[in-house]
């Protein structure tokens, strides 16, 4: 069938849309994707809902600007589809939603994404699957990483030789590592590009190390690099995850811009070192999807640090789009009870399904 998948990241971007033709097994054809990027208006609703959540914590009332944010997605996403839709009209039969992540406290049972389902399947007319980590973490998992089942089955349709390893650097950086038997690790390895766009940010120079500039002109801080290593997360073992903001970017507050995205840049790619460390066996190959692989300093950095990788886009994938297409897949894995996380997953006790659907006429 055909499905559309949506992702909006904690980079706050904008949103990805993607069709892909899949029954939750096999992944068939690419259909038309596209970034809708946010406008300054929109960013900043987005980002003062993600404080707002920080303070919050789940404890209370939600906060007020949470409904702002909510108008802002669900305004984004209609906008989103008739975007991919206007490039190839065919009708599309389920829509899996992910929502804007604002807080993620899996210790606590806790991730809120913020976006009304109900009110998108109405406008679009078609079915929706939302809630896709609610199950998983009332079960004790961890609520993420997700998109490892996709990830399996873009290496079934690649053809990649086994163990291999996906990794995904988005806001914050995940691995999928697949052995014989059906032996699927994966886990956040740390941060990917959001203490690097949170410091640009800070420092009034953009949104992004664009190109991987400043990294590439400054000097890494190999001592707040271990400091930052120190996190009692890196010593933790299995299924685990992380909030963008679970790091502090006060780490850097002493040095040049230069040398705190060069050093930020290193801390990313030592702590992907250290997941790979871990790792059953050492993949084959790593191919690597989302942002994070536009930063040439980064993927430099991984190449000496880890060793080598393929882009997404070398395997004939969509590196920019593979979230987006992951939530299409677990919506059609949803819809069909199919599980969608592992205990080598998240953690969860066992492999269980998980979304929730919302009819257009609900």
């Amino acid at each position: 069938m055909r499905v559309l998948g949506y992702m909006s990241g904690t980079s706050l971007d904008g949103v990805d849309a993607a069709i892909i033709e899949t029954d939750g097994v096999r992944v068939g054809d690419f259909g038309p994707a596209a970034l809708l990027p946010f406008s300054g208006e929109e960013r900043a609703i987005l980002i003062g809902a993600t404080e707002d959540a920080l303070r919050w914590d789940g404890n209370g009332p939600r906060p007020a600007s949470f409904a702002a944010a909510e108008t802002v997605i669900l305004d984004t996403h209609l906008r989103a589809a008739r975007e991919v839709l206007a490039a190839d009209p065919a009708p599309i039969a389920l829509v899996g939603f992910h929502g804007q992540t604002v807080l993620h406290r899996p210790e606590r049972k806790l991730s809120v994404q913020l976006g009304d389902a109900g009110a998108l399947a109405r406008a679009l007319g078609v079915p929706v699957v939302a809630d896709l980590r609610q199950a998983d973490l009332v079960a004790g998992g961890q609520g993420a990483p997700l998109v490892p089942v996709y990830h399996r089955a873009l290496a079934e349709r690649i053809g990649a030789a086994l163990p291999t390893a996906f990794l995904n650097i988005g806001g914050v950086a995940n691995l999928t590592w697949f052995g014989d038997d059906d032996d699927v690790r994966a886990f956040d390895t740390g941060p990917g590009n959001g203490l690097i766009d949170l410091l640009v940010q800070e420092r009034g120079a953009g949104r992004y190390d664009d190109g991987g500039r400043l990294g590439a002109a400054g000097t890494v801080d190999q001592a707040v690099v271990d400091t930052l290593l120190a996190s009692p997360f890196f010593a933790r073992t299995g299924a685990k995850s992380l909030d963008r903001y679970d790091f502090p970017l006060e780490a850097v507050s002493g040095l040049s811009l230069e040398d705190a995205a060069a050093t930020l840049t290193a801390f990313t790619v030592e702590a992907v070192a250290i997941a790979a460390a871990a790792l059953p066996a050492p993949p084959n190959e790593w191919i690597i999807c989302g942002g994070g692989r536009h930063n040439p300093t980064m993927m430099q950095m991984f190449g000496e640090r880890v060793g080598p990788w393929r882009s997404a886009d070398d395997c004939g994938l969509r590196g920019d789009f593979i979230e987006a297409e992951a939530f299409a897949f677990l919506a059609a894995r949803s819809i069909r009870d199919l599980p969608i996380t592992f205990p080598g997953t998240t953690g969860v006790p066992q492999p269980m399904t998980g979304g929730k659907l919302y009819q257009p006429g609900g």
